[in-house]
């Protein structure tokens, strides 16, 4: 019995028909079987695939809830007693609040929110925490600067805004490039929230909010 076609036809002897229809007959059972291996391990790979995305999700999602924690607890640091920290300015913060909204004027639209906001009678200080601070946030806030001055929540109005930014770390150049925006620099050092020195030059940007 001959195995393939090419055999059979290398041999002297013709195949008979019989031979012939046995051939083709192993040849399309062997495809099926191949098919239903390349198939087997494919819906294999498929499993895998989805069970290894659950997982990558789930990893995510411990991550997020992780970073939202540290990001809490850096957050009551900053905050803690925040105001101490100007003493050796003249602006008298007695008041940190924590995640103020604020709102188009007149609207309920949400533009968007300071993370930390301290007040006195005559100046308020806006406050934006992250884990690391980039250069990007940076940026951010000077944009967000712009929005609280021209729709100030009931505790800015009519008061001096100055700015600052506060990490878990931040590195030279983004210090250095937030000192440029005119923006005071906080960072743990240890179990602490320290205000970095100020550079010679140093001008605080500050801006009027708005009356009403």
């Amino acid at each position: 019995m001959y195995e393939t076609l090419q055999q059979a036809v290398q041999n002297s002897q013709p195949p008979t028909p019989e031979e012939i229809w046995a051939i083709l007959r192993e040849s399309v059972i062997e495809s099926s079987r191949r098919q239903a291996e390349y198939e087997k391990r494919q819906a294999e790979h498929e499993k895998w695939k989805a069970d290894f995305e659950k997982q990558v999700e789930k990893v995510e999602n411990q991550l997020g809830k992780l970073g939202n924690s540290i990001g809490g607890v850096l957050e009551m640091l900053v905050a803690a007693r925040l105001w101490e920290k100007f003493s050796a300015y003249p602006y008298g913060f007695k008041q940190a609040h924590k995640r103020v909204m604020v709102y188009k004027t007149g609207t309920s639209w949400e533009l968007t929110e300071i993370d930390i906001l301290l007040a006195d009678t005559d100046w308020v200080m806006a406050v934006e925490v992250k884990r690391e601070v980039a250069k990007s946030d940076v940026e951010h806030h000077v944009k967000r600067m712009k929005l609280v001055r021209d729709n100030p929540p009931a505790v800015a109005k009519g008061k001096k805004l100055l700015g600052a930014v506060a990490g878990g770390t931040v590195s030279p150049d983004v210090r250095d490039f937030a000192f440029e925006c005119g923006f005071f620099v906080l960072e743990l050092k240890g179990e602490a929230v320290e205000l970095l020195p100020t550079p010679a030059g140093f001008s605080p940007a500050e801006v009027a909010c708005r009356q009403s």
